[in-house]
This record gives structure tokens, C-alpha cells and sequence, in this order.
């Protein structure tokens, strides 16, 4: 067992469940600071591991990596998230409008802003606020991780959920401000802009296309390390905000996963339009977005 590998995943389903870590301490009879070590790799009993994923209503099997990891709160796939991109060398990415390490300090804000907007008046707002900050800081560690480790990443994106992205701007559906509504506008375009250059240049260790023809049917991600590959299924999205729960992503290194998986990746890329030609694409869509 890799106990490192274990915490780390210990920490994610903790946020999943929504139970604060002196709960859960305390119905495992153990203290606070013991729980913390567990998440950061300390050697953990294969009994405590049975309580634990009793407490959390996962399976053994998911605390050890060995079966289907479920998660519907965004922190807490966002922190599991960031667990597999430290281990990993490769990271491919099919569908979607974005690959969020490589984005910029505009979406990065324009994120916040939305988030922070969204968050209504009342007796709950503190605690919610406190919700965004995690969910921020999640991202941020993720695209701070990206700029220290530097894996390959090949992304195919999608010209529908770009197209989407432009028009509504990131954190699509939040009630917020027009003025946040515009200036999440704002940063979409600055971002497909960024991309656009990306494109262009080719810079090493990334490849960005463009699917302009039959779109992905749902995102996914594989990515890959040097001991170990995982599928991330119907991923979400960065830009959801922590207290919306709209769907549910999947984690799995199944062998056969992967393989079908890379498989309609390849594909994918193969037919996806790259360099100057998705450039010039990208800045049509932009440019019909602030028609």
C-alpha cells in the first residue's frame, strides 16, 4: 500500500462527505492531529481504514485506489484532482472549454469574483465564504503545481463549450451582477485569446486542438504516471462553485479504462483541427461572441 497515495485520497472523501475533521476524529477515537498525519502518509491500520470509509460511506477499496472513486462536491473532486496531477507525467484532456492549469490570473479572478457574488446575505454567508476560499485554493494549488512540475499536457477541446464559455462567461448560470456577468465575459475572451496563442506557438510539452466536428459526448481525462494511469470521467468543471453539486465524477485506474479511454483520445486528436488553423478558429468565436 502507498500510504501517501491513501491520505491523500482520505482527504478528498472527507471534503465529499461535508464532515469537519474533529467529527470524524472523534468517532475514530483518535485525535485531530492524528487524522491530519493520515491524510499526509502516515502508516495507517487496514482496520482503521474499514472504520474510516465506514464514517465517510465509501468502500475500503476506493480509500485504497483500487476501485471506482465518486465524487459530487467540487472542493473535494478538485482536491483529488490536484493529488493525481502531482503524481502525474502526462495528463490528456478531451472535452471542455478550458485546460484550467494553463489559465491566466484573469479567469482566475473572474472566478472568485462570481463565486464570492453568488454567495447570498444571511446567516450562512461566512460559512460559505469560507466554503469558496478552499474551492479557491484548491485551484490555485493546481496551476501552481502545473508551473513546478511542467507535465505534457494534450488537451482536445470542445468548440461547443467554448462557444458557451465566450457567451455566458466563466461561472455560467450564477446569479450575480451584470457587472460580474461582464467582466466574466471579459476574461472567457481574454482566455480563448490565451489559447489561441497557445496554438500558435506549440510550446514544448503542450498540445492544444480544437474538435470542430462531432463533439466529445462527455469529458474525461487520463492521466498518467510512472507506476500508475487514471480515468477521470464527467470531471467538473473548475468553475463550479463548492455548494453546487450537479453532477458526479468518477476516478478509476481499471486497466481496460484507461485503455478505451486513450483510445477515443487518440481519435479525437487525430480529427481535431491544431496550431494556426484552430487559432484563426478560436478568434472567429470570439469575435461572434462580442457580436
Amino acid at each position: 500500500m502507498k500510504f501517501a497515495d491513501i491520505g491523500q485520497q482520505l482527504r478528498a472523501y472527507r471534503m465529499e462527505s461535508g464532515m469537519r475533521a474533529e467529527e470524524i476524529a472523534a468517532r475514530l477515537g483518535v485525535s485531530r492531529a492524528a487524522l491530519y498525519r493520515y491524510e499526509k502518509g502516515e502508516v495507517i491500520k487496514l482496520e482503521t481504514i474499514r472504520r474510516l470509509a465506514e464514517l465517510l460511506k465509501v468502500s475500503p477499496l476506493s480509500l485504497l485506489g483500487i476501485g471506482i472513486e465518486y465524487f459530487a462536491r467540487p472542493a473535494a473532486f478538485q482536491e483529488r484532482l490536484r493529488g493525481l496531477e502531482e503524481q502525474a507525467d502526462q495528463i490528456l484532456l478531451v472535452g471542455g472549454a478550458y485546460c484550467w492549469p494553463l489559465t491566466g490570473e484573469a479567469m482566475e479572478g473572474a472566478v472568485a469574483e462570481a463565486w464570492t457574488q453568488s454567495v447570498p446575505a444571511g446567516p450562512e454567508r461566512a460559512a460559505a465564504i469560507s466554503q469558496v476560499e478552499q474551492g479557491l485554493g484548491a485551484l490555485t494549488s493546481r496551476k501552481r503545481l502545473y508551473a513546478q512540475k511542467r507535465p505534457t499536457i494534450i488537451a482536445v477541446l470542445g468548440e461547443a463549450a467554448l462557444r458557451t464559455l465566450l457567451t455566458e462567461g466563466v461561472g455560467a448560470g450564477l446569479p450575480v451582477p451584470e457587472a460580474t456577468r461582464a467582466r466574466a465575459r471579459i476574461a472567457a475572451q481574454q482566455e480563448a485569446e490565451a489559447m489561441a496563442v497557445l496554438m500558435e506557438s506549440v510550446p514544448i510539452g503542450l498540445q492544444l486542438g480544437l474538435a470542430t466536428g462531432p463533439q466529445p459526448s462527455a469529458p474525461f481525462m487520463v492521466l498518467r504516471g510512472r507506476e500508475r494511469a487514471h480515468v477521470v470521467t464527467a470531471p467538473i468543471p473548475a468553475d463550479t462553485p463548492p455548494s453546487v453539486s450537479s453532477g458526479v465524477a468518477g476516478i478509476t485506474a481499471a486497466e481496460e479504462a484507461v485503455a478505451i479511454h486513450q483510445r477515443v483520445a487518440e481519435a479525437m486528436w487525430r480529427d481535431s483541427i491544431k496550431g494556426a488553423e484552430a487559432a484563426a478558429r478560436v478568434r472567429e468565436l470570439i469575435s461572434a461572441s462580442l457580436g
